[in-house]
């Protein structure tokens, strides 16, 4: 009787499927690895372009300071030191950061200039290039900002 028992109390297994739970649990695994990559890979993306972003709104903060403060009526000394003051700030704030002013006819542009973050795209790989920079062009591995003023 005891045979009966040990023969239905449990489920024989063939020879065929010894493996198939260990093919799973690897079909699982590369599953769960590729799933991490792209993940990492998103995050990656996603922190390189919030540096980029920061950079470029502390340029356009730099470039409108310059713009405020030509702008004002101020002699033309003072705009100098002030140009000379918002370089120097530029220059701590981006990476090989250099501010101009250009001026056409009755208006000027306040220019910012700095090297772009590692590992971008060149710039004949972007989908949506950006036209120059105020009418100027910038070098490759560079990044601009141009505002427009009236004096």
């Amino acid at each position: 009787m005891s045979h009966v028992l040990r023969e239905t109390s449990g489920k024989r297994k063939g020879a065929g499927d010894s493996g198939s739970s260990l093919i799973e649990v690897m079909l699982a695994v590369a599953l769960m690895a590729v799933t991490a990559l792209g993940l990492i890979a998103a995050q990656l993306w996603t922190a390189r372009e919030a540096r980029a972003t920061a950079l470029r709104e502390h340029a356009a903060w730099v470039a409108d300071s310059v713009a405020e403060t030509l702008c004002g009526a101020c002699p033309l000394s003072a705009g100098e030191a002030a140009m000379r003051q918002w370089s120097a700030r530029a220059s701590t704030l981006l990476p090989h950061a250099e501010v101009t002013v250009v001026e056409s006819g009755g208006v000027s542009a306040a220019r910012v200039t700095w090297l772009s973050v590692r590992d971008m795209p060149r710039t004949n790989e972007l989908i949506d290039k950006p036209e120059s920079c105020g009418g100027a062009d910038v070098p490759s591995g560079f990044s601009c900002v141009a505002l427009a003023f009236a004096k």
